[in-house]
């Protein structure tokens, strides 16, 4: 009978410690739960994205990228063939050295214009006021004449005056008339010579649109010379944003057309985490939230990010992102923009966890799946 009592207690002991170990287990090894204010997904790692294309075709002679290259803004990329292109801008070039030597000789012929029509005009009134006094000396001269011719001729009629005098008194006066004719016609010319001097002015004015209209064909030809030059410039095809190139879609020797994508460029500064926030989680995200990234190669080391990316719309879960059962739940896609990317560590592509805080005082903790 003892042996019976001591047989029972043997197995209630052993019954209690099988019933208390498992939970002495789990009250020591077990995982504290997922602090509260924190949201955890997954993603990968993705960039802003720029591609360097061409704007003229043309053959590719010279490569002077490839793929994992980094570059900085404007770095030249590719470089075209371009003999075409600089015979037009060597004829560009002439036609405005040409056009501006027309120019020059307008406008000094312009400036002589300027400087011989005050001198002519000036000569020609001078000749006027000269003309003008003679013909006032020849006015008075034929009237004095004439006075005398007449005076002598009713001498003459009273046989008072040889006829011989009188007939030097008529010869006189016509010689005098015809003086006096003289000196018409030469103010009526210096008056020609005055309205012709002053037409140098029209003149003047005329050279002065040649030269606008020289100044006009200058401009002009300037700008097909700087024309020609921005196409020759443009024949080398330029990084449009600093970055690793990920993508190289051309090499030497090939004809690439206007427009042609050559290169894709993602902005290592500028990466970000594309998540999936389950709908029944959105709602404790916002803007400007402060998030911790890792990653597989550093999973000691958070870095540090914003969200700056909340999707208006939701959508299925994508394939790449979660187990089949989880497909069929709708997400949130939010983007948690990294805050820097030092030595270029992470690059596009990489799978990684986010760490989203929505309380302010919760603690940090690692993602946990």
């Amino acid at each position: 009978m003892e042996n019976k009592n001591r047989t029972s207690v043997v197995i209630a002991l052993l019954t209690g410690v099988l019933l208390i170990a498992p939970a002495v287990w789990w009250l020591a090894w077990r995982e504290p739960p997922f602090p509260e204010g924190l949201v955890q997904a997954n993603g990968r790692i993705e960039g802003d994205h720029y591609t360097a294309a061409g704007k003229w075709s043309g053959r590719v002679t010279e490569l002077l990228a490839r793929e994992g290259d980094q570059v900085e803004k404007g770095q030249a990329l590719v470089t075209l063939d371009d003999v075409q292109t600089r015979a037009r801008l060597d004829q560009a070039k002439s036609g405005v050295d040409a056009i501006k030597a027309k120019l020059t000789a307008a406008r000094t012929s312009l400036s002589v214009f300027k400087k011989n029509v005050p001198l002519k005009i000036e000569t020609a009134k001078a000749g006027l006021t000269h003309a003008n006094a003679s013909r006032v000396s020849a006015d008075a001269t034929e009237e004095q004449e004439r006075k005398d011719a007449e005076r002598f001729r009713e001498l003459l009629k009273r046989q008072t005056v040889e006829q011989h005098r009188s007939e030097q008194a008529e010869l006189s006066w016509k010689v005098a008339r015809a003086q006096h004719t003289t000196t018409q016609t030469a103010v009526t010319q210096a008056e020609k010579l005055l309205a012709e001097a002053s037409l140098g002015w029209e003149q003047v004015k005329a050279q002065e649109d040649e030269v606008a209209a020289l100044e006009a064909q200058v401009t002009q030809a300037e700008a097909a010379l700087a024309e020609a030059q921005s196409v020759l410039d443009d024949l080398v095809v330029r990084a449009p944003a600093s970055g690793m190139i990920t993508t190289r879609i051309v090499d030497a020797g090939e004809v690439v057309a206007a427009g042609s994508p050559l290169f894709d460029i993602v902005d290592l500064d500028r990466l970000y985490l594309k998540v999936y926030v389950p709908e029944k989680e959105i709602g404790k995200v916002r803007l400007g939230l402060p998030a911790r990234i890792y990653t597989d190669a550093f999973p000691d080391r958070p870095f540090p990010a914003t969200l700056r990316y909340i999707a208006s719309q939701a959508e299925f879960t994508p394939k790449e992102v979660q187990t089949p059962d989880e497909r069929v739940k709708l997400v949130y896609a939010v983007k948690l923009y990294l805050d820097e990317n030092p030595d270029h560590r992470l690059t596009p592509g990489l799978p990684a966890d986010a760490v989203i805080r929505w309380q302010e005082n919760a603690p940090w903790a690692k993602p946990r799946w």
